[in-house]
């Protein structure tokens, strides 16, 4: 099943980590974020090793796609738009079997740099939860004052960034935690992971208790 593509007109373009755009001004410190926080040991973390190991990987694999989009506070349907094509463009990236989960789309939205812009990008991504799921997909909104406390280190915050972003990425069966915070998620989770789904549960659950 595909989603209903956006305007052929504003479709984003995506390149890869060593690939350049018109955009580069925007595009530039996307890239730099990603080298310099998810793809690097942070102490605060809780526990070893990168903050983000999927992107990590998928950097060295090629399928990481980068984009900037010129979507303005309020234009929810432009940008709900935008993230339904790179839904379905996420599925065109080239990988093998084992490389499959470490595809990623990172979207750079510099001109929702403001509180109405990022709540933009928040009812966007928040109308696009549930069918990501389903398509094993986690849809995320990353900006400057964001709170949600790290899996690890609660007093860790890592959808902290400096410029505001939605990225998309595939699910895994180590998500449990982000499903046990929205439960009305875990029919589409359990969905994609009928087997290992469950046990994850569990464990996280087990850990909280």
């Amino acid at each position: 099943m595909k989603f209903a593509r956006s305007d052929r007109a504003d479709r984003l373009t995506l390149v890869s980590m060593a690939e350049d755009t018109p955009d580069d001004d925007a595009m530039a410190p996307l890239k730099d974020w990603t080298r310099n926080f998810l793809m690097r040991d942070n102490a605060q973390l809780g526990r070893s090793g990168n903050v983000c190991p999927f992107t990590s990987f998928g950097a060295r694999v090629d399928t990481l796609r980068f984009g900037v989009s010129q979507a303005r506070p309020g234009e929810d349907k432009r940008v709900r738009g935008q993230l339904l094509d790179a839904l379905d463009r996420f599925e065109e990236i080239p990988h093998s079997d084992q490389t499959g989960i470490y595809r990623a789309i990172l979207i750079h939205f510099p001109r929702c740099d403001s509180f109405e812009g990022v709540a933009t990008l928040q009812r966007a991504q928040r109308s696009l939860r549930l069918a990501g799921f389903m398509r094993a997909r986690m849809l995320g909104v990353f900006y400057p004052t964001a709170n949600e406390p790290g899996l690890w280190n609660p007093a860790f915050r890592p959808l902290r960034a400096p410029i505001p972003i939605i990225a998309l990425r595939s699910l895994v069966a180590a998500d449990a935690a982000f499903v046990l915070r929205h439960p009305l998620l875990a029919p589409a989770y359990l969905f994609n992971y009928p087997f290992a789904g469950p046990k994850e549960l569990a464990k996280v659950a087990a850990r909280r208790s």
